[in-house]
């Protein structure tokens, strides 16, 4: 009996042995699910700078006698000798292992003149001459300025996901975000758009190296789409060795957009040409971190409207107004930084820049030269950044002390940027 009863426990210890064996085995290969990751970030800038033609109205946007030009020289950082508040952003992110999503919020001058296509008619004008001309959209607007991005993405498969939503452009080198960018002035190719969309978009991975992405889109920079028109956009990425990336992108449509009438103070939102036209942009985005400390960039563009009409009266008007019925516009930026020390860097950003046309919002060509030496502190907190920018044009589209026009603009300042 004795026996029996301990060959009956043994029997009992090896099946509880074996089952906790196999519960471990279970454990161990059961992939661990993802936990879900919650963050907040933003930051919030301010500058401070003067510009040595000492601009009689106090900002640097130039006269607009050329043209009628809006953003002759700077868009966002465009007053002088004052403190003032550029923008502040609260960003909350959401992701796991099958989905992402990004609400982006921003306040301030820099917001409602990045989202100036978000805006409502005012009394007695309007912030920048930009918004629908339909009064059941015009009511739309608003608080909708705030919304920078509103998106979300489904991973379909680790390949392949879907985005829909509003987000930033894949169009440019720079962005809006002060502490993202090394210079704290913006290119005039970021400055001449397209800042955001509203559409959806699908991205397919090609490897470790490559990536496609496809989308159709509102027209640029709109909340609505008051043609029932839409834009086409794609990317290809890829990766030639490690450390250089390129970003070969593309924009285009159908009447996809208002286009500007040179000379006037607002964009055409009609049609008047019977065909219509074609909008194209082409865009090439690099970067390559030569060394650990060394790296240099390079963006280009060129776009292009295509008028088409049959009509001998429409095309003498059209080539009135543009001098040609496929009128251009297009640049170059060439970067390159270095880091000094965990503290300070120091870059240069040398750009070329081509509205001649004035299809676009400088109604010029314009080159120009940007210094600046970033200082780091409070363990990358707070990011100040001074910097030196020379403006030269053949078109004197600037403004002098006497509010005289001028070929040329230089600006000293310093930005105050804190982020987390």
């Amino acid at each position: 009996m004795k026996r029996k009863l301990q060959i009956g426990l043994v029997f009992a210890a090896s099946l509880v042995s074996s089952y906790t064996f196999a519960q471990d085995a279970a454990t161990a290969e059961a992939p661990k699910e993802e936990k879900p990751k919650i963050t907040m970030s933003g930051y919030i800038d301010s500058y401070y700078l003067t510009a040595f033609n000492g601009p009689k109205s106090g900002n640097l946007m130039g006269t607009g006698n050329n043209g009628g030009s809006y953003f002759a020289g700077r868009a966002f950082d465009r007053l002088t000798d004052q403190f003032a508040l550029g923008l502040v952003q609260t960003k909350f992110a959401y992701s796991d292992s099958h989905s992402d999503l990004v609400i982006d919020l921003t306040f301030g001058p820099n917001a409602e003149l990045g989202n100036f296509g978000n805006q409502r008619a005012m009394p007695g004008g309007y912030a920048t001459g930009f918004f629908p001309a339909n009064g059941n959209q015009n009511v739309l607007y608003g608080s909708s300025a705030a919304i920078k991005q509103a998106y979300f993405t489904w991973k379909a498969t680790s390949k392949l996901s879907f985005t829909i939503g509003q987000f930033g452009t894949h169009i440019g080198y720079e962005v809006i975000d002060a502490p993202v960018n090394f210079h704290y002035s913006l290119s005039n190719l970021f400055n001449n758009g397209p800042f955001y969309h509203i559409g959806a978009k699908a991205n397919y991975s090609l490897g470790d190296n490559a990536s496609l992405m496809v989308g159709i889109v509102n027209n640029w920079d709109a909340l609505t789409d008051w043609k029932k028109q839409k834009s086409a956009i794609a990317q290809f990425y890829f990766k030639p060795v490690d450390g250089f990336n390129v970003y070969i992108n593309y924009i285009g449509g159908h009447n996809d957009d208002g286009f500007k009438i040179p000379g006037t103070a607002n964009a055409a939102y009609s049609v008047p040409y019977t065909a219509g036209y074609n909008r194209q942009l082409f865009d090439i985005t690099t970067g390559f971190q030569i060394s650990e400390k060394f790296y240099m960039g390079l963006n280009a563009a060129y776009g292009w409207y295509k008028f088409n009409t049959t009509d001998a009266a429409e095309e003498s008007t059209i080539k009135s107004l543009y001098q040609k019925t496929n009128p251009s516009w297009g640049g170059a930026s060439l970067y390159s930084s270095m880091v000094l020390s965990d503290i300070f860097s120091v870059g240069v950003r040398v750009e070329h820049f081509s509205d001649t046309y004035g299809v676009r919002y400088l109604a010029a060509t314009n080159n120009s030269v940007t210094v600046t030496v970033p200082i780091t502190l409070a363990d990358g907190h707070v990011i100040l950044k001074p910097e030196f920018r020379a403006d030269a044009s053949p078109t004197k589209i600037y403004e002098d002390k006497d509010g005289l026009e001028t070929n040329k603009q230089q600006t000293l300042g310093m930005a105050f940027i804190y982020k987390y």
